[in-house]
């Protein structure tokens, strides 16, 4: 009786992470184009294929929702961050590499800054309530600090960075390209977002973060 009620627990338990994992991805499009105040659970529902009662019951409100939206949003970016194997290439090409992957992903992944432009919104009072996306953000840190210290000792770069500042430079200059790109193209008149306005903005981005770890 028991081994016939194990495969049964296991697809439950299968249909339960299929839906959860579907629940979210609408509830990842409905917040990056409503933000938190214009979600609506009915339309997460009906973009999900599934009962709202479904919705309440892995997730309890919007609230709750959102803030795993945005841990999985975190989960995401840092699973793509770690499959680079940056401790396995020279410090120099690690950071070029890093500034490369964050551009593109935050090309690719539009969403992920709208998700943050909701976050900082409500003062990112949903990850402050998030052990989970402190405990994802802390391997970054470590292993970005590991490149910048392999790179002090072999002579290639200057001493004293704090990798988190060097990360919020890498991030920042690509967000605020991104974020504000409607209207520095308004402003300048010119399309930042054209093929070749984007590709001098990632050699940009690299000279500039290069120009600053390198040693003189």
């Amino acid at each position: 009786m028991h081994t016939e009620q194990a495969p049964a627990t296991e697809e439950r338990q299968r249909d339960a992470e299929r839906s959860q994992s579907t629940i979210l991805a609408a509830a990842r499009d409905e917040f990056a184009e409503h933000g938190l105040g214009g979600a609506r659970m009915d339309r997460i529902a009906e973009r999900a294929g599934l009962n709202k009662r479904l919705i309440y019951y892995y997730f309890a409100d919007k609230e709750r929702l959102f803030q795993a939206v945005l841990e999985q949003a975190y989960r995401d970016i840092r699973d793509r961050e770690r499959a680079l194997k940056l401790q396995d290439l020279s410090p120099t090409e690690a950071v070029r590499r890093l500034v490369e992957f964050t551009w593109q992903y935050y090309l690719e992944c539009p969403e992920f800054l709208t998700l943050l432009n909701s976050a900082n919104l409500h003062r990112a009072r949903h990850l402050h309530q998030s052990a989970e996306v402190r405990e994802m953000n802390s391997p970054l840190v470590d292993m970005l600090g590991e490149i910048l210290e392999r790179g002090r000792k072999d002579g290639s770069f200057r001493g004293g960075i704090d990798p988190v500042q060097l990360y919020v430079s890498i991030a920042g200059l690509a967000y605020f390209y991104l974020s504000n790109n409607h209207t520095l193209s308004a402003i300048f008149g010119r399309d930042l977002m054209a093929p070749k306005a984007r590709n001098e903005r990632l050699s940009h981005m690299c000279d500039v973060i290069l120009g600053y770890v390198l040693r003189d």
